[in-house]
């Protein structure tokens, strides 16, 4: 019988995310979510930032690679995967990873540029104020009406 083994965070991605292969060709994703958690402690709230490496596979990889890039918001459905060994002078390491199961992205609001101009609006533009500078001001004298 399999244990439970399932996580939900949601967070921001710090760096964009990194897509490689396995010697197989299997895409392979990988990305790191700052997740923020806030608490009060006495009167006033402290914020805690936890870092979790995500890695996805497959189809689910290349999306991420395409929709993902740094500061987007995003939350991750998957379980947890420890990997152990050991370094070339015996000393045991470990880390755990997020294997993704389902991915979702916030919307990605961008902010809106004013379109390009063409040459043509450029070129008038530039004509209206050269016909602009030629004009003399003119002042007129208004009398005072009294009725």
């Amino acid at each position: 019988m399999n244990n439970l083994n399932s996580i939900l965070i949601e967070g921001n991605l710090i760096r964009d995310p990194l897509l490689r292969s396995t010697p197989k060709g299997t895409p392979v994703c990988t990305f790191t979510i700052a997740s923020n958690r806030y608490y009060k402690q006495d009167a006033a709230y402290e914020k805690e930032v936890g870092f979790f490496d995500v890695e996805s596979w497959t189809k689910l990889a290349e999306n991420c690679y395409n929709l993902g890039h740094k500061g987007r918001g995003v939350r991750v459905v998957g379980r947890l995967k420890q990997d152990r060994w050991n370094d070339a002078e015996g000393r045991p390491h470990s880390r755990v990873t997020i294997v993704a199961e389902h991915v979702e992205f916030r919307p990605d609001f961008k902010k809106e540029e004013p379109p390009a101009r063409t040459l043509a609006e450029e070129t008038e533009e530039a004509a209206r104020e050269e016909f602009a500078a030629e004009l003399e001001p003119v002042e007129e004298e208004f009398a005072a009406i009294t009725f």
